[in-house]
């Protein structure tokens, strides 16, 4: 969602602040294009280095759990222990779970209640990655349609925004929460940055 919503305002700005200065239907597609192919590309950029850090981070941690089990295990069986206990299970019953799930899979307990870490479940970067350029492309081909049919730049602004409410309120339904806050916050934030866009745009035509 924050990547749809983030090529929609991006793509939209773009379009819009280029109108601004009275540019070519030609020119100001082409331009949004390439923002479409840039920004979806950032993103996977961005997103696959942050989640590899994340990884590695995971892997670290992992690496770090199986040395302490193989030269501390009684140490390491005490920890698992008294994390039971602070959980709200009496002593007897925290050993007694502690030492069945050690004796069972010791590395999978130790980072499961230890480090909140699943080690079937790890970050993915190339997935995070490819999910993010493509809801960014996805979400930019909304006012990059709406220019290529010849929208000016108050229709694809205007689809911009409506198509931010609906996914505002979309997602607040998902999760939950209430929609006329969720679909305001997007809607106003996306419109400002079109308003900024297409003043900086109008200036720098006239200036140019």
């Amino acid at each position: 969602m924050l990547g749809a919503n983030d090529g929609i305002v991006s793509t939209a700005s773009l379009i819009v602040g280029i109108g601004a200065t009275a540019a070519s239907t030609s020119a100001i597609v082409t331009a949004g294009s390439a923002g479409l192919v840039a920004g979806a590309l950032s993103m996977a950029a961005g997103e696959y280095v942050s989640v590899s850090s994340q990884r590695d981070s995971e892997q670290a941690d992992m690496a770090r759990e199986r040395r302490e089990l193989a030269e501390f295990p009684e140490a390491e069986l005490r920890e698992l222990t008294e994390i039971y206990v602070n959980r709200g299970l009496d002593r007897e019953l925290a050993t007694t779970v502690a030492t069945q799930l050690h004796d069972h899979d010791a590395l999978g307990s130790h980072l499961r209640d230890e480090l909140g870490l699943d080690s079937s479940n790890l970050a993915r970067p190339v997935l995070a990655a490819t999910t993010s350029a493509v809801a960014f492309a996805v979400g930019a081909l909304v006012p990059l349609i709406a220019a290529i049919l010849g929208g000016r730049s108050m229709v694809v602004a205007a689809i911009a925004v409506a198509t931010l409410a609906g996914l505002g309120l979309w997602s607040a339904q998902i999760g939950g929460a209430s929609q006329r806050p969720a679909a305001l916050r997007v809607v106003v934030g996306g419109a400002l940055a079109m308003a900024i866009s297409a003043g900086l745009g109008a200036l720098i035509g006239a200036a140019v």
